[in-house]
C-alpha cells in the first residue's frame, strides 16, 4: 500500500509532496483510497462534502444504529512540498490494522468504517479540515463558497470540475450521529516520543491555534530613483512584524510563524504596494494565544505608523483548545496496557474538529527527527507497524467487544 501511494503528487526536483485539494494529485489519492476499500470487500461512499467512506458489512451509513459505529482514518492531501507521512501514514494503518484484525479472526460486534477526509491541510483554499468543518457545521456552506485558491478558482468550482456537486455540501449531523468512536493515527509532529523512547502515543489535547492575515499597503515606487527618506515601503514593515512575531513567542513559551506571503507587484526593481503575510500561531492556552497574537499587531502596527504604512489584520481561521474525550483516550491507554505516555500537540487535525460533535482520540506514532511539513518527515518501518498493531488492538477493543 505504502509502495503504489508513495509516488502520487511527489514533486520531481524538491522530493515533497503537492496533493492539493480538488487536483490530479487528490484525484490519483481519492483513487487509491477507492480501490483498497473495494480490494477488501468494504462498501464504499462519498458524502456531500466530498469525505470519503470505506464501511465493513453495511451498505451505508444508515443502516448504522446510532452511536454505534467506531471510524478511524485520516487525510491523504499535504502542504506545499510536504512529507510522505503526515496524513496518509493514518489511513494506510487503517487498512492495515483492519487486514491485521481478519488475520486474527477478529469478530466485529460495532459497524467499522476507514475514512479520508478532504482538506485537512488547507494548502489550496487557505482553511485546514474543509471536510471535517463542513461536516461537522464549524463552516457553512455560504463561508465555503467564498474560499479561493490563489488563481482565483472557488472552492464550488474546484469540486465541480473534479466532478462533484458543490450544492449538496454543507453540515451533516445524520452521519456523525452514527458514530460512537472516531480514532485518529498520524506521525508525532515533534519529538516527544523519541525523547521518551516510545514508539506510540496517545493525544491529551491539541493546542489553540489560528491564521491571521497581515496585509500593508504602501507605494509602489521605483527601487533605483526612490530615495530612501521618500519611500512608503511595506517590507520593511513586515520584515519587522516577523521579528517581533518570533519574539512574543519565544517570551510566552508559543510559537508564531510567517510563512507564506505575497507581494505586489512582486517586481526586483519596485517597491512593493502590498506586502500581504499569513501569520500562524499557537500556545497551550488561550490566554497565552491572545496575548502573543495581540503583541504582534502592536508591533506591527506601531511599525506601520513610522514608516506611513496602512495595515489591516484578519482573522482567517480559529480553533480552540481541544481536550480529547477522557473516558475515550482513558479506555484506549487501558486497551493498550495503560503505559503509553499521553501527550499534547500543537498540530491540529480532523480529530479535533469533531471533537466537538462525536468521541473523538489519537494515537502518534515516533518520529525520530520531529521534522513534519517537509520531504525530510520519517518514520522507521518497525515503528510504523508498532502503529498499526497499536490501532489494531484499540479497534478491537471498540468494535470487537
Amino acid at each position: 500500500m505504502w509502495g503504489d501511494l508513495a509516488p502520487i503528487g511527489r514533486d520531481a526536483d524538491t522530493r515533497g509532496y503537492r496533493r492539493y485539494a480538488w487536483t490530479e494529485a487528490d484525484r490519483d489519492c481519492r483513487a487509491w483510497f477507492q480501490a483498497q476499500a473495494e480490494s477488501r470487500g468494504l462498501a464504499y461512499e462519498v458524502d456531500r462534502n466530498g469525505n470519503q467512506w470505506a464501511w465493513l458489512g453495511t451498505a451505508t451509513y444508515k443502516d448504522v444504529t446510532a452511536g454505534d459505529a467506531v471510524v478511524t482514518g485520516s487525510h491523504l492531501d499535504s502542504v506545499p512540498d510536504g512529507g510522505a507521512f503526515d496524513g496518509p501514514l493514518g489511513v494506510v494503518s487503517s487498512f492495515a490494522a483492519l487486514d491485521e484484525l481478519r488475520g486474527r479472526g477478529a469478530e466485529f460486534t460495532r459497524p467499522l468504517a476507514i475514512t479520508n477526509f478532504g482538506d485537512e491541510e488547507g494548502a489550496r483554499f487557505g482553511l485546514a479540515c474543509v471536510g471535517s468543518r463542513l461536516t461537522s457545521g464549524q463552516l457553512t456552506r455560504e463561508a465555503a463558497y467564498e474560499l479561493r485558491d490563489g488563481a482565483g478558482t472557488t472552492l464550488p468550482q474546484a469540486m465541480e470540475r473534479a466532478g462533484y456537486d458543490p450544492s449538496r455540501i454543507g453540515p451533516d449531523p445524520e452521519r456523525l450521529a452514527r458514530i460512537g468512536a472516531f480514532v485518529e493515527l498520524h506521525v508525532e509532529q515533534g519529538r516527544a516520543l523519541d525523547l521518551s523512547g516510545d514508539r506510540v502515543g496517545i493525544a491529551s489535547a491539541i493546542w489553540p491555534h489560528g491564521r491571521w492575515r497581515f496585509d500593508f499597503h504602501g507605494e509602489a515606487n521605483h527601487a533605483g530613483t526612490t530615495r530612501l527618506v521618500d519611500r512608503r515601503d511595506p517590507m520593511l514593515t513586515y520584515a519587522e512584524t516577523v521579528l517581533a512575531a518570533r519574539r512574543e513567542a519565544e517570551l510566552a513559551g508559543a510559537v508564531a510563524t510567517f510563512g507564506k506571503i505575497a507581494v505586489e507587484p512582486n517586481g526586483v526593481n519596485a517597491i512593493p504596494s502590498l506586502v500581504r503575510g499569513w501569520l500562524d500561531s499557537r500556545a497551550a492556552d488561550q490566554g497565552t494565544l491572545d496575548t502573543v497574537v495581540a503583541a504582534i499587531e502592536q508591533a506591527a502596527k506601531e511599525r506601520a505608523e513610522r514608516d506611513g504604512i496602512d495595515l489591516r489584520v484578519v482573522r482567517e481561521s480559529f480553533t480552540p483548545v481541544v481536550e480529547f474525550e477522557h473516558a475515550l483516550r482513558d479506555e484506549l491507554n487501558k486497551i493498550l496496557g495503560g503505559a503509553v505516555p499521553v501527550l499534547g500537540t500543537g498540530a491540529g487535525h480532523d480529530a479535533g474538529i469533531l471533537s466537538g460533535s462525536i468521541p473523538t482520540a489519537m494515537l502518534f506514532v515516533r518520529n525520530p527527527t520531529g521534522v513534519s511539513h517537509s520531504p525530510a518527515e520519517f518514520a522507521a518501518e518497525d515503528d510504523c507497524v508498532a502503529g498499526v498493531l497499536a490501532l489494531a488492538d484499540v479497534l478491537e477493543g471498540l468494535a470487537c467487544s
